[in-house]
C-alpha cells in the first residue's frame, strides 16, 4: 500500500484538487480570481519552471541545433502536432463545449515537457540527450512559437487576446526562470547540488502544479455554474475531448518514430523523437490557459487530460519498448 502511495501520490491528489476546486467553486472563489490569484499563479509558474529546470543540465543550445533527431522531434512538437490538433478542432468544435474545444488548441500549442520526456525516453531505452534537447528548443523559444500558433488557431474566435502581453508574459514565466536557473548552476558547485536535490526538487514542483490546477478548477467550476450546463452533457463533452486528446498523443508518438525510422535514425533517437514529440508541459499551458483564456473556464482541461495521458500511456509505450529492445540496440 505504502508503496502505491508513493508511485500513484500525484495522480490521487490530482483527483481531490480537481474534485474539491469543482465542487466548492464559488466558495473558493476569493482564492483564484483577482488580482490576488492572477499574482499567485504568475508566481506559482515560475517558482515551478525554475524548480523543474535548475537540476538539469541544459548544455549548449547550440549543441543541439546540430543534432538531426531533436530538430525532427522540434518539428514535430511545435509544427505537426498543432497543425493536426487544428484540424481536429475543427471536427469536434461543433460538437462540445467551446472552452474544451479550445483547450485543445491551447495544449498542442505549448512546448515539450522539462523532464518527463527525458524520462520515458531513457525509460524505453533511447537517447534522453536527444529528449532534453527537444525541452531546451522549444521552451526556450516558446514566447514566440506558442503566441504565433494560438493567434493563427483562436483569434478569429478570442478577439481578446493581446500578442504582446502573451510574448511578454511567457519570456518572464517560462523563458527567464529556466535561464536564471541555469545561469545558477554553473556558480561553483551550486550545479552538482542541484542534480542531487532532483527529486526533492521535482516533489515541491509537482505541488506547484497541483496548486496551478487547483485555481484553475475553481475557475472552471465557477464557470460551469454561470452558464448551467448539464451535467450529462459536460460528460459527453469531456469524453469526446479525451478521446481527441489521446488519439492526438499517440498519433503523434508514432508519427515521430516512424518519420526518425524513414530517415533512418538509430532506435534510440527514434524513441527520443516519438516521446519528445509528442509530450506537452502542463504549466506553460495551465498558465495560458487560465489568464489568456479566463472567458473559457474549460479550457484547462484539455491541458490536464494531456498531462495525465501521456504519463499513463506512455508508461506502457515505454515499457513495451524497453521488453523488446535487442542486445545490439542497447550497445
Amino acid at each position: 500500500m505504502k508503496q502505491f502511495l508513493v508511485r500513484r501520490w500525484f495522480l490521487l491528489a490530482l483527483a481531490c484538487v480537481l474534485t474539491i476546486g469543482f465542487l466548492f467553486a464559488t466558495q473558493l472563489q476569493f482564492l483564484a480570481g483577482g488580482e490576488t490569484g492572477r499574482y499567485a499563479r504568475m508566481a506559482i509558474v515560475a517558482g515551478v519552471l525554475f524548480l523543474m529546470s535548475f537540476p538539469l543540465g541544459f548544455g549548449s543550445f547550440y549543441e543541439s541545433l546540430r543534432l538531426p533527431p531533436a530538430l525532427l522531434a522540434t518539428t514535430v512538437n511545435y509544427g505537426l502536432l498543432p497543425l493536426v490538433a487544428w484540424g481536429l478542432y475543427f471536427l469536434v468544435a461543433p460538437s462540445i463545449d467551446q472552452g474544451l474545444a479550445i483547450g485543445i488548441l491551447v495544449a498542442a500549442a505549448t512546448p515539450s515537457t522539462l523532464a518527463s520526456a527525458a524520462v520515458w525516453t531513457r525509460r524505453a531505452g533511447g537517447n534522453d540527450t536527444v529528449a532534453l534537447m527537444v525541452t531546451v528548443i522549444t521552451n526556450a523559444s516558446c514566447f514566440i512559437i506558442t503566441p504565433i500558433w494560438l493567434f493563427w488557431m483562436t483569434g478569429a474566435e478570442v478577439q481578446s487576446l493581446n500578442m504582446s502581453s502573451m510574448i511578454f508574459k511567457l519570456l518572464i514565466l517560462v523563458v527567464l526562470p529556466m535561464a536564471f536557473a541555469q545561469l545558477l548552476r554553473r556558480v561553483g558547485k551550486v550545479g552538482s547540488w542541484a542534480s542531487r536535490q532532483k527529486t526533492p526538487m521535482g516533489v515541491m514542483a509537482q505541488w506547484g502544479v497541483l496548486s496551478m490546477i487547483f485555481l484553475g478548477s475553481i475557475n472552471a467550476g465557477a464557470k460551469i455554474r454561470e452558464s448551467g450546463v448539464a451535467a450529462s452533457s459536460l460528460a459527453l463533452d469531456g469524453a469526446i475531448m479525451m478521446a481527441t486528446i489521446l488519439g492526438l498523443h499517440l498519433a503523434m508518438l508514432g508519427v515521430g518514430h516512424l518519420l526518425a525510422y524513414l530517415l533512418k535514425m538509430r532506435r534510440a533517437d527514434r524513441i527520443a523523437v516519438g516521446f519528445s514529440g509528442s509530450q506537452k508541459t502542463l504549466m506553460v499551458g495551465l498558465a495560458i490557459a487560465v489568464d489568456d483564456y479566463s472567458q473559457f473556464g474549460l479550457a484547462v482541461l484539455p491541458m490536464v487530460t494531456f498531462h495525465v495521458g501521456q504519463l499513463l500511456v506512455d508508461t506502457v509505450v515505454a515499457d513495451y519498448l524497453k521488453r523488446h529492445e535487442k542486445p545490439q540496440d542497447a550497445g
